[in-house]
């Protein structure tokens, strides 16, 4: 009798299915090893400019708090006192003069 890829030397015959669970198992283990967390999902009930928590949805005037605290995401620099007299200013119609 001819020994085939699928036979054990006493004759014999495997399925493959532990093979295939085995890899099924260690694909799954690289899966959920390897995934980053990812950062956690911003409200959806307020306007984009906002932080979290910082409006209610049903008010008719949204005008967050001045300052990169109110601001929704970080800013790309850190403010000065001018940034800061600026966003302070608004909707006034003339900023600050310095």
């Amino acid at each position: 009798m001819a020994r085939t890829a699928a036979s054990r030397a006493d004759g014999t015959r495997t399925s493959g299915f532990g093979k295939l669970l085995g890899v099924a198992v260690l694909g799954a283990l690289v899966w959920f090893t390897r995934r980053q967390p990812g950062e956690p999902p911003k409200q959806d009930d307020h306007a984009t400019a906002f932080a979290d928590n910082e409006t209610d949805p049903e008010n008719f005037d949204q005008t967050r708090s001045a300052g990169p605290g109110g601001m929704r995401s970080q800013p790309r620099r850190t403010w000065d006192r001018i940034d800061q007299a600026a966003d302070e200013s608004f909707p006034a119609s003339d900023p600050p003069a310095y």
